[in-house]
């Protein structure tokens, strides 16, 4: 079965070719899926995706048209993919449903850490040999109150990290999650649990339930100095409602691996033409917030346990079988 794989980092590409050989013919494209790029998969039955490519109605009827049966995307979310158009255009659609919980909970204690203790000011002062420590004053996480958003599988191993740290833990879910508890967590509602943390994760799907959570309003309820970190969805937050916060000098850190608009912009070098996105523009500029481009889930672990998945998810697709991270079944 021939798969054309879109949005293929320069790391990802030879572990993929690796795992399909002697079982599909792959073609590994770096661009991105979107309305001018779906011509290229014409003649693929199978079209691979990532989290920023667009697969919006357009774009599936473009992919149906030309042939395509299987979206096989590379990632837990699918907020990217119109579902509903992807069933009415007979598509199978399946996901990757989990990989390492630890690869995305260990990324977010470090955006923690390094605006805690204004790492990345430390790191470029010294490549210019400016040694002061004027401005890198940071704090204890020992005896923080970590609040912990989500406690699902990754809110979770967030949470055993901060435990290790010697935190109180505050988590808030639909649902309580045993081994947090375990830890020593008291759920809360979501109001106290921003006004009373110290530092607070985003660990929750994207779903119009959760879309702009930490809105104005949440992010008027939390400490001055309260640290925020967002690995999960981009959504969540509102950025421009963070930036107004941050310009009133509220917040002494925000470690961001994703953003609302990061697609087209994140996964790609805009460092010659410079981005238009200006909020995003705004965030950077803020000493106390460090961006990363949605690498959270990017360690030889996890990728491997994505691709591992991918394959498996096509190969049920050949042979007429779903799984448990099928979508949209084959019609």
């Amino acid at each position: 079965m021939e798969i054309l794989a879109y949005g293929v980092q320069a790391d990802e590409r030879p572990l993929l070719e690796r795992a399909f050989a002697d079982r599909h013919s792959l073609r590994a494209l770096a661009v991105f899926l979107n309305r001018d790029t779906a011509p290229l998969a014409a003649g693929y039955p199978v079209v691979s995706t990532s989290v920023n490519d667009e697969l919006d109605a357009d774009v599936l009827a473009a992919l149906a048209a030309g042939g395509t049966g299987m979206i096989a995307q590379r990632s837990t979310g699918f907020n990217n993919i119109d579902l509903d158009a992807a069933a009415a255009l007979g598509l199978t659609v399946a996901r990757v449903s989990h990989y390492s919980p630890y690869a995305v909970a260990e990324h977010a204690w470090a955006l923690a850490l390094a605006v805690n203790r204004r790492l990345t000011r430390a790191a470029n002062r010294s490549r210019e040999f400016d040694f002061r420590l004027d401005g890198l004053l940071g704090r204890d996480v020992h005896g923080m109150t970590v609040g912990v958003i989500g406690t699902g599988k990754i809110g979770e191993c967030f949470a055993r990290i901060a435990a290790g740290f010697g935190t109180r833990l505050l988590g808030w879910d639909i649902a309580e999650n045993p081994a947090c508890l375990e830890l020593g967590m008291t759920y809360t509602e979501l109001p106290e649990l921003l006004s009373r943390a110290d530092l607070i994760s985003l660990h929750v799907p994207l779903l119009p339930t959760t879309h702009h959570l930490i809105d104005t309003a949440a992010l008027a309820r939390m400490k001055d100095d309260a640290i925020l970190v967002n690995s999960s969805r981009g959504g969540l937050v509102d950025s421009t409602a963070l930036v107004e916060t941050l310009r009133t000098g509220r917040l002494s850190g925000v470690g961001l691996d994703v953003y609302e608009e990061e697609t087209g912009v994140f996964f790609t070098d805009q460092s010659i033409q410079g981005i238009t996105d200006d909020t995003l523009a705004r965030l950077v500029t803020f000493p106390q917030v460090l961006v990363t481009s949605h690498q959270a889930y990017y360690t030889h672990t996890a990728v491997h346990q994505i691709i591992d998945t991918t394959v498996r998810n096509v190969d049920d697709h050949a042979g007429g079988r779903t799984n448990e991270n099928t979508l949209v079944p084959k019609q």
